[in-house]
């Protein structure tokens, strides 16, 4: 009897396919992100083109800016409109270079609004804190029909309280002076007490009632938790009301006479007007612009992170 073996198969030897070093494929964007990132970028740059242009203004002299007003670079590189602004050029030099000789007393006008803006900002800060807890903390007959007729304030346009407000700070005497400018804003706003009340809400009670049980007061747990609890959105609100009030134009403007209690908006504008010449110091007064803006793009940039956080803001820790 014989037997077949089976044929001997011979190992192939294959080359192993290293892919050490090989660069990974990256996937191909798709039509929509680059779609959207078009659009991020034509949004960016429509955002920022003004404040390069308020800068290419500043940099320029009045003559070059009337020559060639189209071009997209300084024209005639000058800093004479930020020597004028900080009281660094005499009126010949000024009216040598083009400028107005119109003179603005920046530093003053500098801490007037410092001034304005803080004392607005602690006053409206603290008074809305106080009634957003009243609001959603405290239990009294009638609570959320008053917060709905409050809440009603934020239809009213502001345009409608400025007689009655300028009324009243002419009848106490305080036209012309710091205080009648910040007095009007320091108590507190509807959007402010709607904004901390949302906050507050969300807080547990839980929180609230152990340190009640343990023995703390009502004003004791509003200052030693709630507030602390809630430094993300007080922040916020803290940035963006010195920032209203530091943009504030017109009530100032129906309130001061003097120099002494203008602000930074006021004087650009009374700057603009006192034009001894035919023409506007244009590169003068988007210097005085661009300095004026440049505190609130600082402010708002150290505090970007904390606005951001409010968002994400819960009571639980």
């Amino acid at each position: 009897m014989t037997s077949t073996l089976p044929p001997v198969v011979e190992p192939t030897t294959t080359r192993a396919v290293t892919t050490r070093g090989a660069k990974p494929q990256r996937p191909k964007p798709s039509v929509g992100r680059v779609f959207a990132w078009i659009a991020m970028i034509a949004v960016i740059v429509v955002t920022l083109f003004p404040f390069y242009w308020i800068l290419r203004t500043a940099l320029s002299s009045n003559g070059a800016i009337s020559a060639d007003p189209t071009s997209l670079l300084p024209t005639g590189f000058s800093l004479g409109g930020f020597e004028r602004v900080f009281g660094l050029q005499s009126t010949k030099e000024a009216l040598a270079q083009g400028g107005s000789g119109a003179a603005i007393n920046f530093w003053q006008y500098l801490l007037n609004s410092v001034i304005t803006a803080t004392m607005i900002t602690v006053g409206q800060v603290f008074f809305s804190a106080g009634a957003a807890y009243a609001f959603a903390r405290l239990r009294w007959p009638g609570r959320d029909k008053v917060f709905a007729v409050f809440l009603a304030g934020l239809m009213v346009p502001t345009i409608f309280t400025l007689l009655p407000n300028f009324a009243l700070i002419k009848s106490l005497g305080l036209v012309d002076t710091l205080l009648g400018i910040s007095l009007p804003s320091m108590l507190m706003t509807p959007f402010a007490v709607f904004f901390l009340r949302q906050f507050f809400l969300g807080i547990s009670r839980e929180v609230e009632e152990a340190a009640l049980i343990d023995g703390a007061g009502k004003v004791r747990v509003f200052f030693r938790l709630i507030l602390p609890m809630a430094a993300a959105p007080i922040a916020t609100l803290a940035v963006l009301t010195y920032i209203t009030a530091w943009n504030d134009y017109f009530w100032p403007l129906m309130v001061s006479y003097t120099d002494s209690s203008r602000v930074l908006t006021v004087a650009l504008g009374v700057f603009k007007s006192q034009s001894p010449q035919s023409g506007t110091d244009w590169a003068g007064l988007m210097a005085a612009t661009l300095v004026a803006a440049l505190p609130m793009i600082v402010l708002f940039g150290l505090f970007a992170k904390r606005i951001v956080n409010s968002i994400g803001f819960s009571g639980i820790k």
